[in-house]
């Protein structure tokens, strides 16, 4: 039997289930057009139709980094609204997994959905093959989801840093303005200059590089001014820019110049022509450090320098006597009083002290800046301690190759070091890589070991010298052979599983014995 209801007197027709109040959550960094906000909405509000949900609140950080949650606003306004209790929403509707972000831990994104749970806000992915039901299924694809997501970030972070490194060398230039004296000019994929860029102004074509070419004359001939006072008239940095603002010169920002801006003309090699790259790094939006200057990457005479090399060398002595007339003591008791004046200490701060050296003095004199602000009682905000155990495994290393090269020839076999990749070539017939891997503590007081292969010089065996806890001396080592790597990186717990324990030794004796040789008579 059919009802019409609009026929059928004094009968109600049946209510429409009531749609359950949802949030949207989207994020767009510039990766990929398919990320945009509008089509994630668009899958979003597809799959809100299709469930029974009323979008009433959107929340879309567009054009931010998934790195980590800094300048995110509206991922942080969503959390403290749903923690606050003032979500008038009771689920949350996010395109995929990574959209909470590539984070490089994957606990971190896990934490946002739980936050939202406890809360009381389910959490549903549109575009997944799975239902965010809290299955044992559904939880191990998140998992695998996030560590996916983090590392997609990292193998690009890689792929960029190489792809800037090759440019470097090739000596083009990497972001940053000139520098006063110099300008930045836009060449084609032959070579061929095309045009100055203005201050701001970016290349377009994808193809077109950027190299340093010599300024206006009349700012080479105050920049070569600068050195000849510095160098033959013994002029402090400081005496120099208080000549150059009587005179109405500015620097190549339009700003008065201090005594840091003058120094920093003085140790710039881009002046002499070469190409350095990598001073500070700050991957993947972690901590900014400053880099060990044999991490540098380098181009030597890359483009036409504007100070002849002789003068800049002298002026780079000059700096670094400074400091050798003072003892140690005096030259802590100067950066003392740096830090009582200012309250804080950088290596900014203190090259615009007056009468005061260099922070590279510093830290040449007391090994990092890090041990000379420790002893005048400074602690930065960030743990660096790990470039100074950085330092000690270089100090380390080659003692370490020495020995596995005197290990090798003791067992019989012939073993040649390459000078500048210290790549082994052991009896003519296999390379090895050695590598130094750091262990660090994590939040959770676990051990951990970051290893990175060797991708460029690809040796057929990969010696990784894993450290203990104390960075002292090592715990152990892994043999691993290039053919069955598939990571450039390898982040190892104390124990991996038979993947890649397989290929750890307590000692280097099976390496050794890969090495040895034995003599056998001539058949007749």
């Amino acid at each position: 039997m059919v009802i019409n209801w609009l026929d059928t007197d004094g009968v109600t027709p049946p209510d429409e289930p009531p749609k359950q109040r949802a949030a949207e959550y989207v994020r767009m960094s510039t990766e990929h057009q398919k990320y945009s906000t509008d089509n994630q909405s668009d899958a979003i509000r597809r799959y809100a139709e299709q469930r029974g949900y009323e979008i009433v609140r959107t929340y879309a950080d567009e054009g931010k980094s998934g790195l980590n949650i800094g300048g995110r606003l509206a991922l942080q306004q969503l959390l403290e609204d749903v923690e606050a209790g003032r979500a008038d929403f009771s689920a949350l509707l996010v395109y995929d997994v990574s959209r909470w972000g590539r984070f490089q831990d994957p606990d971190e994104a896990a934490s946002y959905e739980l936050r939202c749970r406890r809360a009381g806000v389910q959490v549903h992915y549109c575009a997944e093959q799975f239902e965010n039901d809290g299955s044992i299924g559904s939880s191990i694809i998140k998992t695998v989801k996030r560590a996916m997501a983090g590392e997609y970030s990292r193998e690009l972070s890689v792929k960029v840093f190489a792809g800037q490194a090759n440019l470097i060398r090739l000596g083009y230039r990497q972001g940053g303005p000139a520098g006063f004296g110099l300008r930045r000019m836009l060449v084609d994929q032959s070579g061929t200059e095309k045009e100055l860029l203005d201050t701001g102004q970016h290349k377009s074509i994808a193809t077109d590089r950027v190299i340093l070419v010599p300024g206006p004359d009349d700012e080479i001939s105050i920049v070569r001014e600068v050195y000849d006072q510095f160098v033959e008239h013994g002029r402090t940095e400081r005496e120099i820019a208080d000549d150059l603002n009587q005179r109405g010169i500015v620097t190549d920002l339009g700003r008065p110049w201090t005594r840091g801006s003058v120094h920093q003309l003085l140790i710039n090699e881009k002046y002499i022509g070469n190409n350095v790259w990598a001073r500070t790094s700050c991957k993947l939006k972690s901590a900014h450090v400053r880099n060990d200057p044999s991490d540098w990457i380098r181009a030597d005479g890359a483009f036409e320098g504007i100070v002849p090399a002789e003068l800049f060398n002298a002026a780079q002595v000059i700096i670094r006597q400074r400091s050798a007339r003072l003892t140690n003591d005096q030259m802590l008791e100067q950066l003392a009083g740096i830090l009582k004046l200012n309250g804080y200490l950088s290596g900014l701060i203190i090259d615009e002290a007056e009468d005061c050296p260099s922070s590279s003095s510093f830290r040449s004199r007391f090994g990092s800046l890090l041990r000379a602000y420790a002893l005048v009682g400074f602690a930065p905000d960030h743990d660096y301690r790990y470039l100074e155990t950085n330092r000690k495994l270089r100090e380390m290393y080659p003692g370490i190759i020495q020995s596995v090269v005197d290990g090798i020839n003791e067992a019989g076999g012939v073993a040649t070091r390459d000078p500048i990749t210290d790549l082994l070539t052991i009896n003519r017939e296999f390379t090895a890589s050695l590598v130094i891997v750091r262990c660090f503590h994590t939040s959770a007081a676990s051990l951990r070991w970051k290893l990175r292969l060797d991708t460029a010089l690809k040796p057929n065996l990969t010696v990784a010298i894993r450290m203990d806890d104390s960075n002292e001396k090592p715990k152990d080592y892994y043999l691993l052979p290039r053919l069955d790597m598939r990571d450039a990186v390898l982040r190892l717990a104390e124990y991996n599983g038979l993947s890649l324990d397989a290929y750890r030794f307590d000692t280097l004796a099976p390496f050794f014995q890969m090495a040895a040789r034995a003599q056998f008579r001539e058949a007749a």
